[in-house]
Order: structure tokens, then sequence, then C-alpha cells
């Protein structure tokens, strides 16, 4: 464990932060969420009720479906609104780091640490603290954060002073609750201690009529960036609607982007849509077959949610099994 390495990890978090503030694909300034589907009225008529309160919160939902952004829009109509939303991915931060990353250290605490440092904790107080991946938070990790959402309080790492603390907690999590508790992912306790108010974020196949609206704002927007007036051609918004876009929200985003910039001013979408049923890999017992043509990098991005399934979301056990670094599963998942 190094200093710089906490380090790098609060810059990174830092920067992704303020990335989806600025990019603000699905939220609005005023922080109110885009869709007018019945799901996410549902969803925005939950987030104005608790709000206001200062109220655990466990967002639950596929991948992709936007749950950072829905911990925005909560804290955003909160009355922390003018305070700091620290956002982190557990499953981003190597283990032996989490402790130090969440509560800090003092000076000379373990090799390398030459000052101290504050956690996402302190940094939050005052605020909100969004904890996404929280099944891929170490489960002796999982006991002192039960124990800080209890009393408020914590020690730094190498410390012996019992720091107070203010701060929100917003939890997120793309496994079911029961089976990650069944599989040891998560602590029954903290289960409990969260899901008191859980609100769950629907998958986009399941908003109707959001699709062709966030299509429009996710289009107006790149046109405002780079000052040009792209459009859909006839058909666009019909052929944005048959795929079943099984990346959520991400996927149809990294479309559109894709899209942008391989077309002139008129976007023929179905040129850019996936042939879903030519992607689609015939399913067998102990595996699956592709189709041939299927593209390379479809192929892949179905491979590795089929191993995601088969180990009920946990990433750091499909990332070990497909032999490729946990950085590298997330960076796969974001762009397929």
């Amino acid at each position: 464990m190094s200093e710089s390495q906490l380090s790098h990890h609060k810059r990174n978090d830092e920067t992704m932060a303020n990335t989806a503030v600025r990019s603000q694909f699905v939220i609005k300034n005023d922080g109110y969420l885009i869709g007018q589907s019945n799901a996410m009225i549902r969803v925005k008529a939950t987030i104005s009720r608790v709000a206001v309160t200062n109220t655990t919160l466990l967002l639950t939902g596929e991948s992709g479906t936007g749950k950072e952004l829905i911990a925005r829009s909560i804290h955003a109509q909160s009355t922390r609104r003018n305070a700091a939303l620290v956002a982190v991915n557990c499953g981003a931060i190597a283990a032996d780091l989490i402790e130090a990353a969440l509560f800090g250290h003092e000076k000379g605490s373990f090799t390398g640490a030459v000052r101290q440092q504050t956690g996402y904790f302190e940094d939050a107080s005052g605020g909100s603290l969004f904890l996404d991946e929280l099944t891929e938070m170490p489960i002796d990790m999982q006991v002192k954060l039960l124990r800080v959402l209890e009393s408020g309080r914590f020690v730094r790492v190498g410390g012996d002073k019992e720091i107070q603390v203010d701060v929100r907690l917003i939890a997120a999590t793309n496994q079911g609750l029961e089976q990650a508790v069944r599989e040891a992912n998560l602590r029954a306790d903290l289960m409990y201690r969260l899901a008191g108010f859980p609100i769950q974020v629907p998958p986009l196949r399941d908003r109707e009529g959001d699709i062709a609206l966030l299509a429009d704002h996710f289009l107006s927007q790149l046109n405002r960036q780079y000052g040009t007036r792209k459009r859909f051609a006839r058909n666009g918004h019909a052929a944005l609607r048959a795929y079943p876009w099984p990346g959520n929200v991400r996927e149809l985003k990294n479309v559109i982007l894709r899209s942008y910039v391989l077309s002139g001013d008129l976007i023929a979408m179905a040129d850019f849509i996936p042939d879903h049923q030519a992607q689609r890999p015939i399913m067998r017992e102990d595996g699956m077959d592709f189709r041939v043509g299927t593209p390379l990098a479809a192929a892949q991005s179905e491979f590795i949610r089929a191993t995601l399934r088969h180990f009920s979301g946990n990433k750091r056990m499909a990332a070990q099994t497909l032999g490729i670094s946990l950085k590298t599963l997330y960076n796969r998942l974001k762009t397929g």
C-alpha cells in the first residue's frame, strides 16, 4: 500500500465525479432526471419524497442503468445540495487500500504514508457519500462500514482519535441482495441496515418512450458541444426502440456518440444499432455458441456479461476467471 496509490484513487474518483456533472447526459441542472415513462415517473416520485430526508438509501439495478445519476439527483434535491457529493467505486479500489481510502490515514501509519490524509467519509461530511458496487467491498470492511453508519464515528488508519462526521450514505449494487448474502459478498446485518429504503432503478427496456427522449438529449448535447446541427434520419427512433439495449443507458449513449462521429448531417441509426439477433449467442448448459458473422466486440461483450451472470455479478471473480484485471473488466463493460 502506498500514499501515492491512495491519492491516485481519489483523483480518479474526483475526475469521474466532475465529468458526470459536466456531461449531464440524463440529469438536468435542477437535479431532475430525464424520463417520462411510467417506470421513471415512479422512481422520480420516490426520489422527491426521500431526497429531503437523511435516510440511508440503497439503489439496485443492472449495470448501465444510471444508478450514480440517481444518487446525484437525490443529492441535488436534498438539503445537502450545497455540500459535496463524493462518488466512490468500491470495486475499483484494491482490498488493502479501501480502509485508508474511506477513513483516511495518519502520517507514518504505513510505509509511504508521509503525511496525514483524509478519507472519503471526511471529504463528504455535511454532504453525501455514494458507494457504488457495494458488494465488491471486502466483508471485513463491511463490518467497519456498518459501525460508521450506526455511530457516525470512525478512526483513521494508524490513529487513535475518533472522528465524527455527518454523512448521508447512498449505496448501490447490481447484485441481488439475498443472493449476495448467500454467496458471502454482503453481510446480512449490513443488508438489513441499508435495505430499509431500497430504490430499484429500471432497465432501459422497461422505460417505454424514454429511449427516443434520451437519444434526442444525447444528440442535442453533442450538437451544442461541437456547434453542429446533426439529426436522426427518418425511422431513427423506430430503430432505437426495436433494440433491447442490454447495456442500458450507457450503451445507448455510446451508440449515439459513435453514430454522431461517423455520420454526416443526417444520422441513419439503423446503420449503427447492433444486429441483436446476429449477436445473440446460442446458450448451452455448459457454454455458448456464437453465429458466424457476429462482430468480435459484440461476442466479447456477451461473453463477459455471461461470465458476470454466472458469478452473480461478482466482478472480482469474473475478472479472475477471464484472466483480466478488474480495471480491464470495468473498461470493457463501459465500452461494450
